[in-house]
């Protein structure tokens, strides 16, 4: 559940609807949380037999079309499972002659991420939300959408939003299915089917995996596949490194830790629903179910973010209404993507799907200075027009959201938010890291 804080805005008091340790409360003035909570996190028992298969697995080159990249040749473990260097699109393809067409997202903190649907937003908890019959996006029906600030979230869980699923667009439900995307892209790890079940069948881990898939995947070799695809999932689900909620933020919200100046301020701005209104999107507040925030909200958002001139793409990328999936194949939802969870944002080196953006300050000042200052992200023409949302084709721009804050500013107007916000908030940010781990 969202709070809107006090002390800014020229409020005085919290408007609160959540669990009751956050019943009013604000950062103190020395940085400290006065209402601890203890935090519920996930259980770390040694793995299970088929986790540890998972992991020989996941770090198995040879599954690959080139016989050179692994899951973690992309999803770095000491980068919280996300690429070591600043390249937006990684290398692959069986000669590593290729490149992925969109920004790797990090591993971490998927094991909540809820199946895709198309209903109200769960206000009250960050599970999966119940999904409408039938949605307005088959009916031809059209719904208002409500302005989402970080106060109002109960009131917005009443519009219909395409929410959850895997991936950039959503289009996978399970960590099955998300690793079982790269490893058959040309444009990735290129693996060939029938290479692929081979290798299953005479790897170093076979025996173990045989054993606990039982006889039938002997001689189902699709069978097999789904196992060792099984195996990779419970490795990401068991693995404590994919979701330590070790961060400074998760030890503040215990009490164990306080803010710095710098840090209490960018919190307040980050929550400030007539500013900067990032936790309209990025949730960063403790439910009922006391399980950490992932700072995302779910859901999908059109944010006409500039087009990245070395894409490897040759055609637009319209997102969730691209996605493959029947119920999002509508005009309504292209140039969509999954909003994604800001913990370990801090140490991204590019930024949204496209990785147009190469530091946190210019991803930041994107959504501060998009409407009021858009020279200062998109080209102009000949004619020193500006070509705004020049991503998306033009008939899709009606879906870019222009109502929520930080956004909808005149051109020329102030920006919704201050650069010395701007930099609070990458110093809030910044406590969203997680330990570093060997």
């Amino acid at each position: 559940m969202l709070i809107a804080l006090g002390m800014v805005a020229g409020l005085t008091s919290i408007v609160a609807a959540g669990p009751a340790h956050a019943q009013g409360c604000l950062p103190a003035d020395d940085g400290r949380n006065p209402c601890p909570v203890a935090l519920v996190r996930p259980a770390s028992p040694p793995l299970s037999a088929m986790a540890l298969v998972g992991r020989d697995i996941f770090f198995d080159r040879a599954l690959s079309g080139s016989g050179r990249l692994s899951c973690a040749s992309c999803h770095v473990p000491h980068h919280d499972y996300a690429p070591a260097g600043s390249t937006a699109f990684m290398a692959g393809g069986r000669m590593l002659d290729r490149q992925g067409s969109r920004n790797v997202p990090s591993l971490k903190y998927l094991e909540r991420q809820p199946p895709f649907s198309i209903g109200p937003d769960n206000a009250e908890s960050e599970g999966p939300p119940p999904v409408t019959t039938p949605p307005p996006s088959l009916t031809g029906q059209t719904i208002a959408p409500q302005t989402k600030t970080a106060r109002n979230t109960q009131s917005s869980a009443t519009n219909l939003v395409p929410q959850g699923g895997l991936f950039w667009d959503g289009r996978a439900d399970t960590l099955e299915e998300q690793a079982n995307g790269p490893l058959f892209n040309p444009d990735e790890m290129a693996a060939d089917k029938a290479a692929v079940i081979h290798h299953l069948q005479n790897a170093p881990y076979t025996h173990a995996l045989l054993a606990l898939s039982g006889t039938k995947a002997t001689t189902n070799p699709g069978l097999l596949l789904s196992e060792a695809l099984f195996a990779l999932a419970r490795y990401q689900i068991e693995e404590p490194r994919f979701h330590p909620y070790s961060s400074k933020f998760d030890l503040w919200l215990e009490g164990k830790a306080a803010f710095t100046p710098a840090e209490r301020r960018g919190y307040l701005a980050f929550n400030n629903p007539d500013g900067a209104n990032c936790a309209a999107c990025h949730i960063d507040q403790v439910g009922p179910d006391r399980l950490p925030p992932l700072l995302t909200d779910y859901q999908f958002e059109a944010l006409g973010v500039p087009a990245n001139a070395h894409t490897p793409r040759l055609t637009p990328d319209l997102g969730l209404c691209d996605s493959g999936r029947m119920i999002a194949r509508k005009d309504a939802y292209c140039g969509m993507f999954r909003t994604p969870s800001l913990r370990n944002v801090s140490r991204r080196r590019v930024f949204f799907h496209n990785g147009v953006l190469t530091s946190l300050t210019q991803a930041i000042d994107f959504y501060r200075l998009r409407d009021p200052e858009p020279h200062a992200f998109y080209p102009q023409d000949a004619t020193g027009r500006v070509m705004k949302y020049n991503d998306l084709p033009a008939r899709f721009g009606s879906n870019i959201d222009v109502q929520d804050k930080p956004f909808g500013q005149a051109v020329g107007a102030p920006p919704a938010f201050s650069e010395q916000e701007r930099d609070d908030i990458i110093a809030f940010l910044k406590t969203l890291a997680d330990r570093r781990q060997d």
